[in-house]
């Protein structure tokens, strides 16, 4: 068993998760709404996240499929959710040393 101190001093799964304001999906395909029409078909697999965290700050993660007959958008969410989350854990971990320090 570890003490609070210890625990206290890490970045988890849960501490990121409660730190999400907000969670949004799209592919690049609605982003250009007729900009691009003759890429519409490529960019339809392209799977993009947004995570707003509380602090207003905004981190985006991504997922693309190389062949439209694999394209599952669950799994183009998922994947690029878990992207954006890879992106959190770097900022919170400073954040945290940061409060250490003081």
């Amino acid at each position: 068993m570890e003490s609070t101190e210890a625990a206290d001093q890490r970045v988890t799964l849960m501490d990121i998760r409660e730190n999400i304001a907000g969670e949004y999906y799209f592919t690049a395909s609605d982003g250009i709404r007729g900009i691009a029409p003759e890429h519409r078909d490529v960019l339809s697999r392209l799977t993009l996240c947004v995570l707003v965290l509380k602090n207003g700050y905004v981190v985006t993660g991504e997922s693309s499929c190389v062949n439209p007959e694999n394209f599952d958008a669950g799994i183009g969410k998922k994947l690029a959710y878990h992207h954006a989350l890879e992106k959190v854990w770097p900022l919170m971990g400073y954040a945290l040393r940061e409060r250490l320090k003081e």
